[in-house]
């Protein structure tokens, strides 16, 4: 999978959510939006994290979720169970993060507006992404 942004295409967004067996891979990164592809491992998760200046939606391809939203580090108390077909909306300035629930890869995408992540970033584990939460 390679970063196709910020050039004109079409890209079988389920396919390649499903195919991704990295953290995070960006598929496609413009001047005002990205689209990241991931896979978490059982029990594994994103980490409570925030993006103050942007919003971001996630849908889910396959297995379960526990997402945990909420005004502040310490009061992230909006919990919601997301499955297969689930999008998750997050706007700018919320805490969140997302958790494997299930007993398979959690399989998801993440759209960002504007990017988060710069152009053709791949994180084969969380602990490559540099910006991951603690």
């Amino acid at each position: 999978m390679e970063d196709q942004g910020p050039e004109p295409c079409v890209l079988d967004i389920e396919d390649m959510t499903e195919r991704n067996g990295n953290f995070r891979t960006a598929v496609w990164t413009g001047r005002n939006l990205q689209v990241t592809v991931m896979s978490i491992e059982p029990g594994g998760a994103v980490g409570l994290e925030v993006h103050r200046d942007r919003d971001q939606f996630l849908r889910v391809e396959a297995g379960e979720a526990r997402v945990e939203m909420g005004p502040s580090r310490d009061e992230v108390d909006l919990v919601y169970e997301a499955g297969d077909g689930s999008a998750v909306l997050v706007p700018a300035g919320t805490w969140h993060n997302i958790v494997n629930a299930g007993e398979v890869p959690l399989k998801l995408y993440s759209v960002y507006a504007p990017a988060e992540h710069p152009h053709g970033t791949v994180h084969p584990t969380p602990a490559d992404d540099p910006e991951r939460p603690a």
